[in-house]
């Protein structure tokens, strides 16, 4: 995946924030023309308009925010609003840059980052989305267009990235691609899943991914090197969010409950931790 270059624009991360995150982007990415309307339109003329101090100009409301995530390594984090997507670098905190498609629209409601480079993915939500909330949209914002997109017969909860690999999760099912090609490779059925809960590895190894079971307070861990499925029954309750360490090792697990978190070694599913709210 091409990194950011340097740019006088604000639109591009600085050379020397970057890691070397390679991928080559497949032809069918780089050739597709982009179906998004113009993000940056022209605003309408009107010769009518009095221009004279005494003019009011409308207020503009503010963005609302309707979607939040880190980068894979957590030294970046997307916002997505009813507008565009903004982008923010954790230590030192400052804004990156931001995309505003289009205010009477334009609402992002996922977007998702791949490391430090400039290719995104993008879902559309709010009241008024810039893409169908169906449609996962690779964005790539050295070409300020979409180069990509996938569909589906019901709206995407959400999407998880990795180098290789494009996981999109609806509210019954998962989908795995392979990131060159688009191809799927794996589908998953779950229990409903309305908040689009997922995780997947992020270390140089073979993909690990969890996600909810097909009963209440169940995870399931796939093992894709070794072709092994784990399940385990982490909570009684439903799960209400879960996350992996780096390298897909070590799984956290909370249950809508709230009073416990668990902590299991994926390979065996075996509990290794458990704290109690309140507990010191």
């Amino acid at each position: 995946m091409p990194t950011l270059a340097a740019n006088p624009k604000p639109n591009f991360l600085p050379p020397t924030d970057q890691p070397n995150h390679g991928l080559d982007l497949p032809p069918h990415m780089q050739r597709k023309p982009s179906h998004d309307p113009n993000p940056n339109p022209t605003p309408a003329t009107n010769s009518n308009f009095d221009a004279s101090p005494e003019a009011v100009l409308p207020a503009t409301p503010p963005p609302s925010l309707l979607y939040l995530s880190f980068n894979q390594d957590h030294s970046c984090f997307a916002a997505g609003t009813d507008h565009g997507f903004w982008i923010y670098n954790c230590d030192p905190f400052r804004e990156i840059f931001r995309r505003d498609f289009d205010h009477r629209g334009g609402g992002i409601g996922v977007v998702e980052m791949l490391y430090r480079c400039y290719i995104l993915a993008l879902v559309g939500g709010g009241p008024n989305p810039q893409y169908p909330p169906n449609k996962v949209m690779i964005w790539d914002d050295n070409q300020n267009r979409c180069i990509g997109e996938v569909s589906f017969s019901s709206e995407v909860r959400s999407v998880r990235l990795r180098r290789d690999r494009i996981v999109v999760v609806l509210e019954h099912k998962i989908f795995v691609y392979n990131f060159a090609d688009l191809k799927l490779l794996h589908q998953i059925e779950t229990i409903a899943n309305p908040k689009g809960l997922c995780a997947v590895s992020q270390g140089a190894g073979s993909l690990v991914l969890v996600c909810p079971g097909l009963q209440k307070g169940q995870v399931r861990i796939e093992h894709y090197a070794s072709k092994r499925t784990k399940f385990n029954l982490a909570h009684d309750s439903r799960i209400a969010c879960f996350a992996f360490s780096q390298d897909g090792q070590l799984l956290a697990t909370a249950s809508t409950k709230g009073t416990l978190v668990r902590v299991y070694n994926t390979v065996d599913g075996s509990l290794l931790q458990e704290v109690r709210r309140g507990s010191r």
